[in-house]
């Protein structure tokens, strides 16, 4: 029954078998349809750009992770410098020098999503090589060793003072555990979520695949919390109560045109979420996901629910929005808006 088990864990049935890992195109299907309906309805292909109109394009094209940052108070937010394509190491280790930065940071695109190009960086030849391989700007942002990740949903209607958290999640950076006899290429082949990356990681750990880690020591692979290299997200909904909304109505009330998204952020523990100490390293507009939809075993009927609910709201504030005088994106300007992102993914 050898090659049963080898199929049964092929990384194709790993995929099938878990839709959380399905591709984005193949979840969205039915959200395409629904959001096509929307548009007729709003008499705009891009009426969510009129959803958050202090984020460029409400946060769902195109939108600057950089510019978006310099909203949010500061005492909130990870020291974070902006850098062209092309900007030389020595001039950024200056200028983290200048804003007392020093590594690891954290670098990634200022336009990009879905964990594309996000890496740990964690020293000057690190940083010359990452800057080499980027063709268009990039942020650097100081590492937060805080041990809680989460990502918190909110929404606000244009009309009402206080908005709803509707999603939680909290996420646990892909890891394995040693047990004194088993080498690290063993635990992460024998880990379906760590197999699926095993083409970073066999890179990454090059040296250390043969070594045998002790039993109960745990080895991060991954530090990076998308679940796109593997990070598992958790449904964190427990945690959502009045206190949590009124601190996330608190912060957002500071952030001018912001209504509809979710913040990214580490903390130093789950009721320092709930108070407001945090550090958000990330705040994504209208393209956000509620993401405790992936934890695993979640429900596919369930996750369409959650994410026809949140389209719906997003279509609500986006037309409450225009009604008070926000414009909605044009075709024209869409194309435009389109063209400039291909330009950049090349």
């Amino acid at each position: 029954m050898q090659w049963f088990s080898r199929l049964w864990r092929s990384n194709f049935l790993i995929r099938v078998r878990s839709w959380e890992y399905w591709p984005f195109e193949v979840v969205y299907l039915p959200i395409f349809g629904y959001w096509a309906w929307l548009s007729i309805k709003a008499r705009s292909m891009f009426f969510f750009t009129a959803s958050n109109p202090g984020i460029e394009n409400g946060g769902l094209l195109g939108e600057s992770k950089f510019k978006i940052l310099t909203k949010i108070p500061d005492d909130l937010v990870p020291k974070t410098l902006y850098f062209p394509a092309r900007t030389s190491t020595d001039e950024m280790v200056e200028k983290m020098a200048d804003h007392a930065i020093s590594f690891p940071v954290i670098c990634k695109p200022d336009i990009g999503e879905r964990g594309w190009r996000v890496e740990k960086v964690t020293d000057k030849a690190s940083l010359n090589a990452y800057s080499s391989n980027s063709t268009t700007g990039f942020i650097l942002q100081e590492y937060v060793d805080l041990p809680v990740e989460a990502g918190i949903f909110y929404y606000r209607h244009p009309q009402e003072s206080r908005g709803k958290v509707s999603s939680v999640v909290l996420k646990e950076m892909l890891q394995v555990t040693g047990n004194g006899k088993d080498t690290l290429k063993t635990l992460i082949l024998a880990n379906d979520r760590a197999k699926l990356q095993w083409n970073t990681l066999q890179i990454k750990f090059k040296d250390e695949l043969e070594t045998t880690l002790k039993p109960g020591e745990v080895k991060e692979l991954v530090s990076i919390g998308n679940h796109c290299k593997g990070t598992k997200f958790l449904n964190g909904n427990h945690l959502i109560c009045n206190e949590l909304e009124r601190t996330f109505d608190s912060i957002c009330n500071q952030i001018d045109g912001f209504f509809y998204g979710r913040f990214d952020l580490r903390a130093a523990s789950l009721q320092d979420i709930k108070a407001g100490k945090v550090k958000i390293m990330e705040l994504n507009g209208a393209g956000a996901e509620p993401s405790h939809i992936y934890h695993p075993g979640f429900s596919l009927r369930e996750g369409y629910r959650v994410l026809f609910h949140h389209w719906k709201v997003l279509y609500q504030i986006s037309e409450a929005n225009h009604k008070l005088g926000v414009p909605y994106l044009s075709v024209k300007q869409g194309w435009s808006e389109y063209k400039r992102l291909k330009a950049i993914d090349k």
